[in-house]
Formats: structure tokens, sequence, C-alpha cells
């Protein structure tokens, strides 16, 4: 059982792709020339893109970075992982929602990044869900 919320919006695999290439540049900190330029071109969106991040961040902490095993959807802690889940998402997407534009961004990819660490490599991660999204499955389905 994945502990996903039907509030969650399914994001375009355009907008998954877009959102995987921009934390994965904050997550290499943008060392070449060529990835400074292309973070330059991300944050010049201000607040899209921190809306784009926020959506994305939801819809990866409901989908895909808390599982509960199918013999644990009972316990209490399914419970609890859900509600914990439920309120970063909204919390995430509230603070990227607020207007805070590239900086929010930023720092929400931030998280992204530390939650993802404590699942996968983040490259390996990223790779996965952009695989997922060029299939065309929708990647917060259960």
């Amino acid at each position: 059982m994945e502990t996903t919320s039907a509030r969650v919006p399914q994001l375009a695999p355009e907008q998954i792709l877009r959102a995987c290439d921009y934390v994965e540049l904050v997550w290499q900190e943008q060392g070449s020339e060529e990835e400074r330029a292309a973070l330059a071109r991300f944050h010049a969106d201000g607040p899209e893109l921190a809306r784009l991040i926020g959506e994305f961040g939801a819809l990866l902490l409901a989908g895909h970075l808390t599982v509960v095993p199918d013999e644990h959807a009972d316990c209490e802690s399914a419970y609890v992982a859900e509600k914990l889940v439920t309120v970063a998402s909204r919390y995430l997407k509230r603070w990227c929602l607020a207007g805070g534009g590239a900086h929010t961004a930023w720092i929400a990819a931030g998280f992204l990044i530390e939650c993802m660490q404590e699942v996968d490599q983040v490259h390996q991660f990223l790779a996965d869900i952009r695989r997922n999204a060029y299939a065309g499955r929708p990647t917060a389905a259960a």
C-alpha cells in the first residue's frame, strides 16, 4: 500500500522531467558553467518554478518516498506515516505556493534531496522517475 493523497495534482510527464532536471542540478551543486547556466534559466521562472517543485515534492512524498508494506497497512505505524506524509506534503505545497519564487524552490529541492537520499541515490531515483514519466505511467498511482 502506498500512502497516496487524492489531493496531489497529477503532473504532466514534461513537468515531471523538468522537475527532475532541476532537482538533479541542485543536487550536483552546479559545478560546471553549463550547469550554472541551466540553473539560471530555471530560476528565471521564479514562482512557476516554486509551484512546480512544490507539486512535484508532494507527488514524490505521497507516491514514492513513503511506502508501507501490505502486511503493515493496518498498523499504527502506517497510519502515522500516512499522516506525516500528508502534513509534509501540505506544508511543502503551501510553502512553494506562497510566492517565494526561485529561492523557495531551491530550498524545497534540498529538502527533497535529503528525503531521496534516505531511499536511494538521488541520480538513480530521479532516473527511475524519468523512466516512469517517459513510459506514461502515473507516478503517484498505487
